[in-house]
């Protein structure tokens, strides 16, 4: 179990973080660690005082777009977004490929010599976004819509190359998981490395 002192420079609180919930976080706090603690008040009433039994503690700077991200994996987790059995198969000798990705990106360029290499008979479809930065999002929503409407893709590929956690972000927004869940076809997400992981 971990006993600690949560403090700011007006007020302090005592709390208790029970090994289970300690062993499910993924950094080991010390003195003077700025932390974003979730979990519950009580009275401890031995001594008499309030504590906070902590469920979760995330390391903050990170802290709040990590917080945001497991909300919004909650809830689509929640509603079935994830759920296997609503992934559709890949058909096996796709016609045309959707690919929407930016068209400056080393991504572009692993995705085309990859399908060149073991699928030349498709079709690519290019369809150019921003995949970074405020336009990011509107961008691959309204280019999803058109490739929805136009109805030529038998699979769509979304993407880009790696990068940090603020690089990759756009692609934990609700409204393009949502988006790319109402597809008509099916969608692979090849998003950064291997070992990194996005809405």
């Amino acid at each position: 179990h971990w006993y600690f002192t949560l403090k700011d420079k007006d007020a302090a609180v005592r709390c208790v973080m029970f090994r289970f919930n300690a062993s499910q976080c993924d950094f080991i706090p010390c003195d003077g660690m700025q932390v974003i603690v979730i979990g519950r008040v009580s009275l401890y009433e031995k001594d008499g005082q309030y504590q906070l039994y902590a469920e979760k503690m995330i390391a903050a700077g990170d802290g709040l777009e990590a917080l945001r991200f497991e909300e919004i994996k909650a809830k689509l987790e929640k509603e079935g977004l994830f759920n296997p059995e609503n992934k559709r198969p890949l058909p096996h000798f796709p016609k045309r490929i959707a690919v929407v990705t930016s068209d400056t990106g080393a991504a572009v360029k692993d995705i085309t010599s990859i399908l060149a290499r073991r699928w030349p008979a498709a079709e690519i479809i290019m369809c150019p976004v921003t995949v970074q930065g405020g336009a990011a999002v509107k961008s691959m929503l309204d280019t999803l819509d058109r490739v929805y409407a136009l109805g030529k893709a038998d699979i769509i590929i979304i993407g880009r190359g790696g990068g940090s956690a603020e690089d990759l972000k756009e692609f934990n927004d609700e409204s393009l998981a949502r988006k790319i869940y109402e597809s008509p076809v099916p969608v692979i997400s090849a998003v950064g490395h291997e070992t990194d992981f996005t809405i």
